[in-house]
């Protein structure tokens, strides 16, 4: 794909027409199959509001696609919509937008989306098991396509992963503001979460998955190093000499070795999951 053709899927949002099925990709590491919590209303209803995003002309072909998605996969994902150019963070310079900051925006959304850096990339899931960037393939389109129109007086809205638009702002104000998990008390179990997660209303990001500010284990180091500090601490006598065992580390890459080193303990690291061993950073 030239620069240009690159440049101008970004700006087109969601195509049209629509582009053809893409086959199920078992060479990346995928996200586990969800909860299957929904009632039957409710998984109308997950399907009505993935259909919102796309022409009515469309929908009777896309309404068994979804359904069938969240058959298999107890999400929706939109497969069909993931770009077929290889995702990575590209020099500012490539990226098709009005105002410097909207660029660096869509580098950092490429950026976690990375199947060098994202556990689970075509799922838009970053770190963590549940760290979405968004919750399906035609809300990367359309904000990329925001982000493409936006001038630096202009702010665009987020809710969950669903752009809400842009609206008028000033120089000096965000350029995006973000919200996501947003859970009332009374609702906010990990069934309630996982409900309206299926639903299409809600997304969890962590803390920089679904504000595109991962910057794998560099990110997680210092808490990291705070917690065995604090764990030699109450252990008494200092941090030398004392073993650091950790395992299975996930998402969270290489920081646990890194923070052992830095807090003077000794460390034995343990990685059960080849794919996880060979993501960038791992001591």
């Amino acid at each position: 794909m030239t620069l240009e053709e690159f440049q101008n899927e970004l700006r087109q949002g969601i195509p049209n027409p629509l582009p053809e099925p893409q086959p199920y990709d078992p060479t990346v590491n995928h996200a586990p199959k969800r909860k299957d919590i929904l009632t039957p209303a409710e998984k109308k209803l997950a399907i009505r509001n993935a259909l919102r995003y796309f022409d009515p002309k469309d929908h009777a072909m896309l309404a068994p696609e979804f359904a069938e998605e969240l058959r298999l996969y107890g999400r929706i994902y939109m497969y069909r919509l993931r770009p077929t150019y290889k995702m990575y963070a590209r020099p500012i310079e490539e990226y098709p937008a009005k105002c410097r900051q909207a660029a660096a925006i869509m580098l950092m959304i490429q950026n976690n989306l990375d199947p060098a850096v994202a556990q689970h990339p075509h799922e838009l899931i970053t770190y963590g098991g549940n760290g979405a960037v968004f919750q399906n393939w035609a809300q990367y389109r359309l904000v990329m396509k925001y982000l493409s129109e936006m001038t630096d007086e202009q702010t665009l809205v987020m809710y969950s992963g669903h752009p809400m638009g842009l609206y008028p702002s000033h120089k000096d104000a965000p350029r995006v503001v973000v919200t996501n998990g947003m859970m009332i008390p009374n609702y906010s179990k990990p069934d309630d979460w996982e409900r309206y997660n299926a639903l299409g209303v809600t997304q969890y990001g962590q803390m920089t998955a679904g504000s595109y500010m991962y910057i794998g284990p560099q990110g997680i180091v210092h808490g990291t190093t705070i917690t065995v500090l604090n764990a030699a601490r109450k252990l008494g006598g200092g941090t030398a000499g004392k073993l650091f065992i950790t395992a299975v580390l996930g998402g969270m890459s290489g920081a646990q070795p890194k923070a052992g080193d830095i807090a003077g303990v000794v460390s034995i690291t343990a990685e059960i999951r080849y794919a996880e061993a060979l993501r960038p950073g791992l001591g």
